[in-house]
């Protein structure tokens, strides 16, 4: 157990890590290209993504198929991603705009990682599960530029690497969220077992460490 008043960054990141497949240098390309091509806001073609990274469309979905949390429309274009999706393919309490285009997150840690993973900016908006309150950020790729409220914090869970590829969505993401204040997140996690709180700038943090660890070919 990761003790609540003492945060490790390198232990938080490296337990994330390891809950997501192991990426090869190949694999990491692939997914950082994914991760571009879904920030456009549109579905993904297996055949565009694979002509970006110039390989035949058969290895990419060759890839896709053993990964957990790859989301596709009914026309098999992808949606959704490792923390990424299109607003109409998922509803989300956690939103950001990267270059103008309306995206959703999975969760409020993942507006934390994009910006970093992508070399883009964004603004980021995140509704509390409790009292209706609304957190505002503006990440740029080398951390937070504003917050509002100053006192944010976030709510953190370790993951369970099986339960995290089985469905990440419902065993990890709905348990990280943005709170406006350390003590409404005090009393959100009193209800929610094996959750802790992280600062802000402590999940930005993790999240640069995450991107270095799981795509070490780019950083």
């Amino acid at each position: 157990m990761i003790a609540k008043h003492k945060i490790n960054i390198d232990e938080v990141a490296t337990r994330i890590v390891e809950a997501f497949p192991k990426l090869d240098a190949f694999e990491q390309r692939l997914a950082l290209e994914l991760y571009r091509l879904l920030a456009i806001c549109e579905p993904v073609p297996r055949e565009l993504l694979a002509q970006r990274i110039q390989v035949p469309v058969g290895i990419v979905s060759g890839i896709l198929d053993t990964w957990p949390g790859v989301y596709s429309n009914h026309d098999g274009r992808i949606v959704g991603f490792w923390g990424l999706a299109l607003p109409t393919a998922y509803t989300s309490p956690h939103r950001l705009i990267i270059e103008g285009q309306r995206l959703s997150a999975w969760c409020a840690w993942d507006t934390l990682f994009l910006p970093h993973l992508l070399s883009k900016m964004a603004e980021v908006e995140s509704a509390s599960p409790i009292e209706g309150n609304t957190v505002t950020l503006k990440m740029t790729p080398e951390g937070v530029e504003h917050l509002d409220p100053n006192g944010a914090c976030m709510s953190f869970l370790p993951p369970d690497a099986t339960a995290f590829q089985k469905d990440v969505i419902t065993s990890f993401c709905h348990f990280v969220h943005f709170f406006p204040s350390r003590e409404a997140g005090q009393r959100w996690i009193g209800d929610h077992k094996g959750t802790f709180l992280l600062s802000i700038d402590e999940g930005v943090r993790v999240a640069r460490r995450k991107n270095e660890l799981q795509f070490a070919a780019k950083f």
